[in-house]
């Protein structure tokens, strides 16, 4: 299998697959809702980029829910959401009990993104795993410690987006990084459906893999994206568009499209290098508009 076997990923194909629309008469509702479970003691800032980064892709609402001991830090940064605060493991995981907390919120919530700086902790993935059960109805997008679940659920019965850099799918699958690099879109086709689940297996070039066979390749020069944070953005931006309704595969082409083309605009303004996370997402919602033909 070869890099041409996948779709190359450029602004035309873009243009001609244009994301969901609101209803110019909608409100926030329309737009769907976006639930982003993250953070911990030591990262509370991976919660708040991706949350950001769902909210600049234009989800509509947004919940946070992260460890007790970061979600007062997040409510004071995030004033444009709620945040739960979610009762912690003896371990400095999340306890089961934060579960009773988040089920109610399963019929209004449209995307589910888990992971993002979440603690490596025993407690963590079993957490995840009676999570993810409750939010069947909802497209879950799974980052960072979160895809571990793949060790467990093999296969899953729900929409899910995995967005693995060469070294995390080394780690999900056994196999070597520089074999996962060389095989790039063969492994991403691999595990798609293997796992029954869109897969975007992050690098210079991002192929991203649909359980039926369908791949995507996009090609990015730009080196600034390789900073800390970067990821938790691109997972949120897949996120929000998901909340609006976005079908996985679209999500995460068009997140990755984003995400990459954010970057060119920032490398345009301050450099290549040097420029921050945090200020990704503040360029997507321009990116978006000129690629759907509308001024920025």
């Amino acid at each position: 299998m070869t890099a041409d076997s996948a779709i190359g990923v450029d602004d035309a194909l873009l243009k001609a697959w244009p994301l969901p629309q609101p209803d110019q008469k909608g409100d926030k509702e329309s737009r769907g809702a976006v639930l982003v479970v993250a953070g911990s003691r030591e990262i509370p800032g991976a919660a708040l980029l991706a949350a950001t980064a769902s909210l600049r892709a234009g989800a509509g609402k947004l919940v946070i829910a992260s460890p007790a001991c970061v979600a007062p830090l997040l409510s004071a940064q995030m004033p444009e959401a709620r945040v739960i605060a979610l009762p912690e493991a003896d371990d400095g995981g999340l306890a089961a009990q934060g579960l009773d907390l988040l089920r109610p919120l399963a019929e209004r919530t449209a995307a589910l993104l888990v992971g993002p700086g979440m603690a490596q902790c025993d407690s963590t993935v079993p957490f995840i795993l009676r999570l993810l059960p409750l939010f069947g109805a909802s497209t879950v997008v799974l980052d960072a410690l979160a895809m571990d679940c793949a060790h467990t659920l093999p296969h899953f019965e729900q929409p899910v987006i995995l967005t693995p850099h060469a070294g995390e799918m080394a780690h999900l699958t056994g196999l070597d990084k520089d074999d996962v690099q060389e095989r790039a879109l063969e492994v991403t086709v691999q595990q798609a459906r293997t796992w029954g689940a869109v897969v975007a297996l992050k690098g210079a070039a991002t192929h991203v893999g649909h359980p039926d066979g369908r791949t995507w390749r996009h090609a990015s020069r730009t080196p600034g994206l390789g900073t800390s944070g970067s990821g938790d953005v691109l997972a949120g931006v897949i996120a929000g568009l998901a909340a609006r309704g976005a079908t996985p595969e679209q999500a995460a082409v068009w997140g990755v499209a984003l995400h990459a083309r954010a970057g060119d605009r920032l490398a345009a303004l301050t450099g290549s290098l040097g420029y921050l996370a945090r200020e990704l997402p503040a360029q997507v919602p321009a990116v978006m508009h000129a690629l759907s033909g509308e001024p920025a």
